[in-house]
Protein backbone atom coordinates (compact mmCIF):
# COMPACT_ATOMS: atom_id res chain seq x y z
CA UNK A 1 0.00 0.00 0.00
CA UNK A 2 1.11 3.92 -0.55
CA UNK A 3 2.97 5.28 2.30
CA UNK A 4 1.30 8.46 1.68
CA UNK A 5 -0.13 10.12 4.53
CA UNK A 6 -4.35 9.81 3.79
CA UNK A 7 -3.99 8.26 0.05
CA UNK A 8 -7.44 8.72 -1.70
CA UNK A 9 -9.84 6.29 -3.75
CA UNK A 10 -12.82 5.33 -5.33
CA UNK A 11 -14.58 2.95 -3.71
CA UNK A 12 -14.94 1.28 -6.92
CA UNK A 13 -17.56 2.39 -9.47
CA UNK A 14 -17.27 5.79 -11.90
CA UNK A 15 -20.28 7.06 -13.67
CA UNK A 16 -20.67 5.34 -16.67
CA UNK A 17 -20.88 7.37 -19.92
CA UNK A 18 -24.46 8.47 -21.59
CA UNK A 19 -23.07 7.16 -24.58
CA UNK A 20 -21.96 3.54 -23.24
CA UNK A 21 -25.35 2.86 -21.04
CA UNK A 22 -28.66 4.03 -20.77
CA UNK A 23 -28.01 6.06 -17.42
CA UNK A 24 -32.12 6.59 -17.35
CA UNK A 25 -32.82 3.22 -17.33
CA UNK A 26 -30.72 2.23 -14.94
CA UNK A 27 -31.33 4.91 -12.77
CA UNK A 28 -35.08 3.71 -13.11
CA UNK A 29 -34.26 0.13 -11.20
CA UNK A 30 -32.51 -1.82 -8.57
CA UNK A 31 -29.18 -2.81 -9.48
CA UNK A 32 -29.58 -6.00 -11.97
CA UNK A 33 -28.50 -9.25 -10.26
CA UNK A 34 -29.17 -11.15 -13.80
CA UNK A 35 -27.25 -10.09 -16.84
CA UNK A 36 -28.98 -6.69 -18.41
CA UNK A 37 -27.63 -6.25 -21.65
CA UNK A 38 -30.41 -4.13 -22.88
CA UNK A 39 -29.20 -1.19 -20.93
CA UNK A 40 -26.22 -0.96 -23.07
CA UNK A 41 -26.37 1.41 -26.34
CA UNK A 42 -22.98 0.01 -27.82
CA UNK A 43 -24.01 -2.80 -30.47
CA UNK A 44 -22.66 -6.32 -29.62
CA UNK A 45 -20.10 -6.84 -31.84
CA UNK A 46 -18.33 -3.35 -30.52
CA UNK A 47 -19.22 -3.23 -26.86
CA UNK A 48 -15.85 -4.97 -26.03
CA UNK A 49 -13.72 -1.85 -27.22
CA UNK A 50 -16.63 0.76 -26.33
CA UNK A 51 -16.42 -0.61 -22.40
CA UNK A 52 -12.61 0.10 -22.73
CA UNK A 53 -12.25 3.53 -24.34
CA UNK A 54 -14.98 4.52 -21.46
CA UNK A 55 -12.14 2.41 -18.96
CA UNK A 56 -9.75 5.02 -19.95
CA UNK A 57 -12.11 7.92 -19.54
CA UNK A 58 -12.92 6.31 -15.69
CA UNK A 59 -8.88 6.51 -15.50
CA UNK A 60 -7.78 9.84 -16.65
CA UNK A 61 -10.45 11.09 -14.50
CA UNK A 62 -9.28 9.90 -11.31
CA UNK A 63 -5.90 10.77 -12.53
CA UNK A 64 -6.83 14.24 -13.33
CA UNK A 65 -8.79 14.60 -9.84
CA UNK A 66 -5.22 13.36 -7.84
CA UNK A 67 -6.78 9.85 -6.54
CA UNK A 68 -3.77 7.92 -5.33
CA UNK A 69 -5.39 4.71 -5.85
CA UNK A 70 -6.88 3.61 -9.10
CA UNK A 71 -10.03 1.43 -9.93
CA UNK A 72 -10.85 0.55 -13.96
CA UNK A 73 -14.51 2.63 -12.93
CA UNK A 74 -16.37 -0.96 -13.41
CA UNK A 75 -17.53 0.06 -16.66
CA UNK A 76 -17.72 -2.89 -18.12
CA UNK A 77 -20.72 -4.01 -15.56
CA UNK A 78 -24.49 -3.36 -15.33
CA UNK A 79 -23.83 -3.51 -11.69
CA UNK A 80 -21.53 -4.38 -8.91
CA UNK A 81 -22.40 -7.83 -8.91
CA UNK A 82 -24.37 -9.32 -12.05
CA UNK A 83 -21.07 -10.02 -13.95
CA UNK A 84 -19.60 -12.39 -11.92
CA UNK A 85 -22.08 -13.77 -10.67
CA UNK A 86 -23.87 -14.80 -13.62
CA UNK A 87 -20.13 -15.99 -15.03
CA UNK A 88 -20.62 -19.08 -12.52
CA UNK A 89 -21.41 -22.83 -13.02
CA UNK A 90 -24.26 -23.75 -11.18
CA UNK A 91 -26.36 -20.55 -12.58
CA UNK A 92 -29.54 -20.71 -14.96
CA UNK A 93 -28.68 -17.63 -16.89
CA UNK A 94 -31.54 -18.31 -18.76
CA UNK A 95 -34.17 -18.89 -16.13
CA UNK A 96 -33.68 -16.24 -13.41
CA UNK A 97 -34.99 -17.04 -10.49
CA UNK A 98 -37.03 -14.11 -7.90
CA UNK A 99 -35.47 -12.91 -4.55
CA UNK A 100 -36.34 -9.95 -1.95
CA UNK A 101 -33.91 -6.91 -2.22
CA UNK A 102 -32.34 -5.08 0.32
CA UNK A 103 -35.72 -3.40 0.30
CA UNK A 104 -38.00 -5.56 0.29
CA UNK A 105 -39.02 -5.77 -3.31
CA UNK A 106 -38.93 -8.41 -5.42
CA UNK A 107 -36.19 -8.50 -8.26
CA UNK A 108 -34.71 -11.36 -10.47
CA UNK A 109 -31.57 -12.70 -9.04
CA UNK A 110 -29.40 -15.72 -10.56
CA UNK A 111 -31.35 -19.12 -9.88
CA UNK A 112 -28.77 -21.93 -8.72
CA UNK A 113 -29.64 -25.41 -9.83
CA UNK A 114 -25.97 -26.98 -9.27
CA UNK A 115 -22.94 -26.79 -7.19
CA UNK A 116 -21.36 -22.96 -7.57
CA UNK A 117 -18.04 -23.20 -8.88
CA UNK A 118 -15.64 -20.92 -11.02
CA UNK A 119 -15.23 -22.36 -14.52
CA UNK A 120 -12.88 -19.23 -15.47
CA UNK A 121 -11.04 -16.25 -14.49
CA UNK A 122 -13.60 -13.36 -15.15
CA UNK A 123 -12.04 -9.93 -14.40
CA UNK A 124 -8.51 -10.34 -15.17
CA UNK A 125 -8.47 -8.70 -17.94
CA UNK A 126 -10.20 -6.02 -16.69
CA UNK A 127 -7.06 -5.76 -14.43
CA UNK A 128 -4.55 -6.41 -17.37
CA UNK A 129 -6.13 -3.10 -18.92
CA UNK A 130 -6.11 -0.81 -15.99
CA UNK A 131 -2.77 -2.40 -14.86
CA UNK A 132 -1.49 -1.26 -18.46
CA UNK A 133 -3.17 2.30 -18.30
CA UNK A 134 -1.75 3.80 -15.28
CA UNK A 135 1.55 3.69 -13.06
CA UNK A 136 -0.21 4.04 -9.77
CA UNK A 137 -1.71 1.50 -7.51
CA UNK A 138 -4.83 -0.16 -8.82
CA UNK A 139 -7.56 -1.60 -6.90
CA UNK A 140 -10.54 -4.26 -8.49
CA UNK A 141 -13.45 -5.21 -6.88
CA UNK A 142 -15.42 -8.41 -6.97
CA UNK A 143 -18.84 -9.25 -5.28
CA UNK A 144 -18.49 -10.88 -2.13
CA UNK A 145 -20.10 -14.94 -1.36
CA UNK A 146 -22.58 -13.48 1.01
CA UNK A 147 -23.77 -11.02 -1.05
CA UNK A 148 -24.08 -13.15 -3.91
CA UNK A 149 -25.42 -15.96 -1.67
CA UNK A 150 -28.50 -13.26 -1.00
CA UNK A 151 -29.20 -12.50 -4.25
CA UNK A 152 -30.06 -15.63 -5.45
CA UNK A 153 -32.47 -18.35 -5.82
CA UNK A 154 -31.35 -21.05 -4.11
CA UNK A 155 -33.20 -24.21 -5.96
CA UNK A 156 -29.93 -26.98 -5.44
CA UNK A 157 -28.78 -26.48 -1.87
CA UNK A 158 -29.89 -27.69 1.76
CA UNK A 159 -28.19 -25.40 3.37
CA UNK A 160 -27.94 -21.72 2.67
CA UNK A 161 -24.61 -21.40 4.13
CA UNK A 162 -23.39 -24.08 1.78
CA UNK A 163 -24.04 -22.17 -0.66
CA UNK A 164 -22.12 -19.45 0.59
CA UNK A 165 -19.35 -21.51 1.28
CA UNK A 166 -19.19 -22.47 -2.80
CA UNK A 167 -19.43 -18.85 -3.53
CA UNK A 168 -16.21 -18.41 -1.41
CA UNK A 169 -13.94 -20.64 -2.98
CA UNK A 170 -15.01 -19.45 -6.38
CA UNK A 171 -14.27 -15.82 -5.28
CA UNK A 172 -10.73 -16.92 -3.78
CA UNK A 173 -10.23 -18.50 -6.75
CA UNK A 174 -11.00 -15.13 -8.68
CA UNK A 175 -8.48 -13.21 -6.02
CA UNK A 176 -5.59 -15.19 -6.41
CA UNK A 177 -5.91 -14.75 -10.44
CA UNK A 178 -6.33 -10.61 -10.03
CA UNK A 179 -3.66 -10.20 -8.17
CA UNK A 180 -1.81 -12.55 -10.28
CA UNK A 181 -2.91 -10.39 -12.52
CA UNK A 182 -1.40 -6.86 -11.49
CA UNK A 183 -3.88 -5.83 -8.96
CA UNK A 184 -2.33 -4.22 -5.63
CA UNK A 185 -5.52 -4.24 -3.80
CA UNK A 186 -8.58 -6.36 -4.32
CA UNK A 187 -11.89 -5.45 -2.67
CA UNK A 188 -14.93 -7.79 -1.91
CA UNK A 189 -18.45 -5.89 -1.80
CA UNK A 190 -20.04 -7.27 0.59
CA UNK A 191 -23.50 -4.95 1.22
CA UNK A 192 -25.66 -7.22 2.69
CA UNK A 193 -24.26 -7.90 5.52
CA UNK A 194 -25.50 -4.95 6.66
CA UNK A 195 -28.72 -5.74 5.87
CA UNK A 196 -28.80 -8.92 7.46
CA UNK A 197 -26.79 -8.88 10.39
CA UNK A 198 -28.54 -12.02 11.65
CA UNK A 199 -27.33 -14.18 8.71
CA UNK A 200 -23.96 -12.46 8.45
CA UNK A 201 -23.26 -13.45 11.77
CA UNK A 202 -23.94 -17.11 11.67
CA UNK A 203 -22.17 -17.69 8.21
CA UNK A 204 -21.58 -14.33 6.06
CA UNK A 205 -18.22 -14.15 8.11
CA UNK A 206 -16.81 -17.57 8.01
CA UNK A 207 -17.85 -17.19 3.71
CA UNK A 208 -15.59 -14.24 3.42
CA UNK A 209 -12.78 -15.52 5.72
CA UNK A 210 -13.17 -18.55 3.42
CA UNK A 211 -12.90 -16.20 0.20
CA UNK A 212 -9.59 -14.31 1.71
CA UNK A 213 -7.84 -17.96 2.95
CA UNK A 214 -4.24 -18.25 1.53
CA UNK A 215 -4.35 -14.60 -0.04
CA UNK A 216 -1.73 -13.16 0.82
CA UNK A 217 -1.94 -9.70 -1.16
CA UNK A 218 -4.00 -6.76 0.12
CA UNK A 219 -7.66 -6.87 0.74
CA UNK A 220 -10.60 -5.32 1.05
CA UNK A 221 -13.98 -5.03 2.41
CA UNK A 222 -17.25 -2.72 1.20
CA UNK A 223 -20.15 -2.59 3.60
CA UNK A 224 -22.62 -0.03 3.23
CA UNK A 225 -26.52 0.96 3.07
CA UNK A 226 -26.46 0.80 -0.81
CA UNK A 227 -26.47 3.21 -3.08
CA UNK A 228 -27.79 6.68 -2.10
CA UNK A 229 -30.15 6.83 -5.44
CA UNK A 230 -31.66 3.82 -4.62
CA UNK A 231 -31.78 3.21 -1.10
CA UNK A 232 -32.83 7.09 0.06
CA UNK A 233 -33.51 6.31 4.32
CA UNK A 234 -29.87 5.90 5.83
CA UNK A 235 -29.43 4.63 9.34
CA UNK A 236 -26.89 6.69 11.65
CA UNK A 237 -25.11 3.56 12.81
CA UNK A 238 -24.25 -0.42 11.55
CA UNK A 239 -26.21 -3.22 12.47
CA UNK A 240 -22.99 -5.33 11.48
CA UNK A 241 -19.43 -3.64 12.12
CA UNK A 242 -17.48 -4.67 14.93
CA UNK A 243 -17.54 -8.41 14.31
CA UNK A 244 -15.50 -7.65 10.91
CA UNK A 245 -11.96 -6.67 13.76
CA UNK A 246 -12.69 -11.24 13.17
CA UNK A 247 -12.25 -10.49 9.21
CA UNK A 248 -9.39 -11.66 7.54
CA UNK A 249 -9.27 -8.89 5.77
CA UNK A 250 -6.91 -5.99 5.95
CA UNK A 251 -8.94 -2.72 4.65
CA UNK A 252 -12.61 -1.53 5.96
CA UNK A 253 -14.40 0.54 3.61
CA UNK A 254 -17.06 2.08 5.66
CA UNK A 255 -19.56 5.50 4.82
CA UNK A 256 -19.21 8.42 7.26
CA UNK A 257 -20.70 10.81 5.60
CA UNK A 258 -24.36 10.70 4.34
CA UNK A 259 -25.47 8.61 7.67
CA UNK A 260 -23.26 11.09 9.93
CA UNK A 261 -21.80 8.22 11.62
CA UNK A 262 -20.37 8.71 14.98
CA UNK A 263 -17.34 7.52 14.04
CA UNK A 264 -15.73 6.31 17.75
CA UNK A 265 -17.60 3.27 16.33
CA UNK A 266 -13.94 3.00 14.68
CA UNK A 267 -12.89 2.20 17.43
CA UNK A 268 -13.90 -1.14 17.70
CA UNK A 269 -11.60 -1.85 14.36
CA UNK A 270 -8.29 -1.40 16.16
CA UNK A 271 -6.56 -3.36 13.32
CA UNK A 272 -7.77 -2.76 10.05
CA UNK A 273 -7.00 -0.19 7.53
CA UNK A 274 -10.28 2.32 7.37
CA UNK A 275 -11.06 3.06 3.61
CA UNK A 276 -13.53 6.69 5.33
CA UNK A 277 -16.49 7.20 3.50
CA UNK A 278 -16.68 11.16 3.56
CA UNK A 279 -18.50 12.25 -0.07
CA UNK A 280 -22.09 12.25 0.26
CA UNK A 281 -23.47 10.59 -2.98
CA UNK A 282 -27.19 11.50 -1.84
CA UNK A 283 -26.18 15.50 -2.45
CA UNK A 284 -25.82 16.50 -6.03
CA UNK A 285 -23.85 19.54 -4.67
CA UNK A 286 -20.41 19.26 -4.63
CA UNK A 287 -18.75 19.58 -1.11
CA UNK A 288 -16.16 22.00 -0.54
CA UNK A 289 -12.70 20.71 0.20
CA UNK A 290 -13.08 22.19 4.14
CA UNK A 291 -16.58 20.18 4.14
CA UNK A 292 -14.25 16.91 3.21
CA UNK A 293 -11.22 17.93 5.49
CA UNK A 294 -14.21 18.40 8.89
CA UNK A 295 -15.36 14.93 7.55
CA UNK A 296 -11.89 13.30 7.60
CA UNK A 297 -10.53 15.17 11.31
CA UNK A 298 -14.34 13.43 12.74
CA UNK A 299 -12.74 10.31 12.63
CA UNK A 300 -8.96 10.81 13.50
CA UNK A 301 -9.91 10.94 17.32
CA UNK A 302 -10.64 7.26 16.92
CA UNK A 303 -8.14 5.89 14.44
CA UNK A 304 -5.18 6.79 13.76
CA UNK A 305 -4.17 8.78 10.07
CA UNK A 306 -1.75 6.06 9.18
CA UNK A 307 -4.45 3.55 8.97
CA UNK A 308 -6.88 5.83 6.90
CA UNK A 309 -7.72 5.90 2.85
CA UNK A 310 -10.20 8.81 1.78
CA UNK A 311 -12.99 7.74 -0.38
CA UNK A 312 -16.33 8.28 -1.32
CA UNK A 313 -19.35 6.14 1.08
CA UNK A 314 -20.13 3.66 -1.98
CA UNK A 315 -19.87 3.65 -5.66
CA UNK A 316 -20.19 7.05 -7.72
CA UNK A 317 -22.49 5.21 -10.70
CA UNK A 318 -25.48 6.68 -10.91
CA UNK A 319 -23.86 10.33 -10.55
CA UNK A 320 -23.68 12.84 -13.27
CA UNK A 321 -20.01 12.27 -14.12
CA UNK A 322 -19.29 16.41 -13.51
CA UNK A 323 -20.70 16.19 -9.74
CA UNK A 324 -18.58 13.08 -9.42
CA UNK A 325 -15.48 14.60 -10.98
CA UNK A 326 -16.01 17.77 -8.84
CA UNK A 327 -16.32 15.11 -5.51
CA UNK A 328 -13.32 13.60 -6.18
CA UNK A 329 -11.49 16.90 -6.54
CA UNK A 330 -13.06 18.07 -3.40
CA UNK A 331 -11.99 15.12 -1.65
CA UNK A 332 -8.39 15.08 -2.74
CA UNK A 333 -8.32 18.71 -1.64
CA UNK A 334 -9.67 17.94 1.64
CA UNK A 335 -7.66 14.73 2.25
CA UNK A 336 -4.60 17.29 1.44
CA UNK A 337 -5.69 20.19 3.90
CA UNK A 338 -5.78 17.62 6.61
CA UNK A 339 -2.48 15.95 5.31
CA UNK A 340 -1.12 19.37 5.86
CA UNK A 341 -2.18 20.07 9.08
CA UNK A 342 -1.02 16.54 10.43
CA UNK A 343 2.25 17.56 9.10
CA UNK A 344 2.51 20.62 10.77
CA UNK A 345 1.42 18.83 14.38
CA UNK A 346 3.96 16.75 14.04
Amino acid sequence: MTQKLLPTSLVGSYPQPEWLIDRKRLAGRFPPRVRARELWRVAPDALEQAQEDATLLAIRAQEKAGLDIITDGEMRRESYSNRFATALDGVDIDNPGMALDRSGHPNPVPRVVGRISRRHAVETQDVAFLRANTDRMIKITVPGPFTMAQQAQNDFYADEAEMAMDYAVAVNAEIRDLFAAGADIVQIDEPYMQARPEKARQYGLAAVNRALEGITGTTALHICFGYAAIIHARPTGYSFLPELCNCRVRQISIETAQSNLDTSVLKQLPDQTIILGVIDLADMKVESAETVAARIRRALPHVDPARVIVAPDCGMKYLPREVADGKMRAMVEGAAIVRRELAGAA
